[in-house]
């Protein structure tokens, strides 16, 4: 089983940049898709980008796209979310996830392991 830890989360302005991190431990990490969600207080979980197993496809939500960049690192078992040009509705925890298969997937029910999660705080 792959555990996640995020990291990179913090407090900036508006406009600002953040790159997060997701390490995973176990072998397989190179055979599943990989995805960041996030959640705001009081809303529920959502989609922010899928990356596939080898790297080469990539999908985001509406509301991020041209501003956040999903990548991969197989051989550090890492994947990344570089998040620029910052809004304060990108405020949320932002986890990790496994997917369970090597495919994106945008579906929460897609994703077997998660992260405990990082707090990104954008002000105004």
């Amino acid at each position: 089983q792959v555990q996640l830890v995020e990291s990179g989360g913090g407090l900036v302005q508006a406009g600002g940049s953040l790159r997060l991190s997701c390490a995973a431990s176990g072998r397989t990490f190179s055979i599943y898709g990989m995805g960041w969600f996030r959640q705001a207080p009081g809303m529920e979980r959502e989609f922010v980008a899928a990356i596939d197993s080898s790297g080469g496809t990539m999908d985001y939500a509406d509301s991020v796209k041209g501003r956040f960049t999903i990548s991969r690192d197989n051989a550090k078992n890492t994947v990344y979310l570089q998040m620029n040009s910052l809004k304060p509705e990108d405020t949320a925890v932002y986890y990790c996830a496994v997917s369970r298969s090597a495919l994106v997937t945008t579906r929460p029910l897609g994703y077997g392991n998660w992260g405990q999660g990082t707090q990104v705080t954008v002000s105004s």
